[in-house]
């Protein structure tokens, strides 16, 4: 069974995010990521992201990691029609006149500003993480909201890697001058609508503990905390340091 969810990029980086199991004992979680960090050194990548439960904090500070923030997430089952709105429009950016790099502004406009402080790549890193991530055909996946001509946000729903009904968001944002109209909850809404046809059953969210604007968007739309933890990195130049 794996523990862990584990995303390579070449010698780039590694991003593990602890996968909860109730009946697994926390000493399994640490055994099982102590092997993954002894092949993560041996393979010389710059650094690696890790979401683990902050029970572990102590043990991983001695280990080098710095801890980057607290995130939270959040569930939901998805059955039943949501309530949307007629006057946005969605469109997929594969049917979109926006081109990529037009998309990726308007990605980097929505994180502007953002109370999330989990923002570990810059907007290159993260379109050209896209179809590695989502496939060949991730465009069909990025939705741009918009109203009267103006965009006003995007999102990314996808089905979880390693599941085949886990709903979840690459990204969901709203750009700053739209924000505090409500439109964070409605373009929300309608993203979880656009995960029942990928096959999704059930979605899970999550935010950095601080974005107080993006929880009540959950709490709003009907999603339940499900789980806390810690965002926490490590360098390999650190390593290469204590080695020394």
């Amino acid at each position: 069974m794996n523990l862990f969810n584990l995303i390579k990029k070449d010698q780039e980086y590694w991003l593990v995010d602890q996968l909860k199991v109730s009946h697994i004992p926390n000493i399994d979680y640490l055994v099982a990521f102590d092997k993954l960090l002894t092949e993560w050194k041996e393979q010389n990548v710059v650094y690696l992201s890790l979401m683990m439960d902050e029970e572990n904090e102590d043990w991983l500070l001695k280990r080098r990691f710095k801890k980057v923030s607290s995130i939270v997430e959040y569930t939901k089952i998805l059955e039943g029609p949501v309530k949307t709105s007629n006057s946005v429009q969605v469109v997929a950016l594969s049917d979109s006149p926006v081109s990529d790099s037009e998309f990726a502004l308007l990605y980097d406009a929505c994180r502007t500003g953002s109370a999330n402080k989990n923002n570990l790549f810059s907007i290159s890193q993260i379109m050209e993480s896209l179809e590695r991530e989502l496939g060949e055909n991730w465009r069909d996946q990025c939705f741009i909201f918009s109203q009267n001509g103006m965009n006003s946000g995007i999102s990314i729903p996808h089905i979880e890697e390693g599941t085949t009904d886990e709903g979840r968001m690459f990204y969901f944002g709203v750009v700053p001058e739209q924000r505090c109209k409500g439109y964070g909850k409605l373009f929300h809404a309608i993203t979880m609508e656009l995960l029942k046809p990928l096959g999704a059953k059930i979605y899970v969210g999550s935010t950095d503990t601080g974005n107080a604007p993006m929880r009540k968007i959950f709490e709003a739309n009907g999603c339940t905390l499900r789980d806390i933890k810690g965002i926490y990195r490590i360098d390999m130049e650190k390593v290469d340091e204590l080695i020394k």
